[in-house]
């Protein structure tokens, strides 16, 4: 008992899932900036993610991947701006 292949089936393709961890991650770095030092590092884990995949080849032939890991850069960078921002005054009272 064989199953059989519909010729017309289209296979999937492999999506990346780093643009939407770098977006997740930028989204939880924003979040989480009073936290000292979490929505830093994971600002900067997002970048990091947002960056890859951009430069993978699946992700810079499909402009909706691409956009969305420009996303997460952007994302991660607001991050690491927002908790540097909130880290100067608590660097201030120490």
């Amino acid at each position: 008992m064989c199953a059989s292949v519909d010729s017309n089936e289209i296979p999937k393709q492999h999506r990346s899932r780093l643009p939407v961890v770098s977006i997740a991650l930028g989204a939880v770095a924003v979040a989480s900036f009073w936290v000292v030092g979490l929505g830093f590092i994971l600002g900067v884990a997002a970048v990091v993610c947002g960056a890859i995949a951009a430069s993978r080849s699946a992700v810079a032939d499909d402009k909706a991947a691409s956009l969305r890991a420009l996303l997460g850069v952007v994302a991660g960078t607001a991050g690491i701006t927002v908790s540097a921002i909130a880290l100067f005054p608590m660097l201030a009272h120490l």
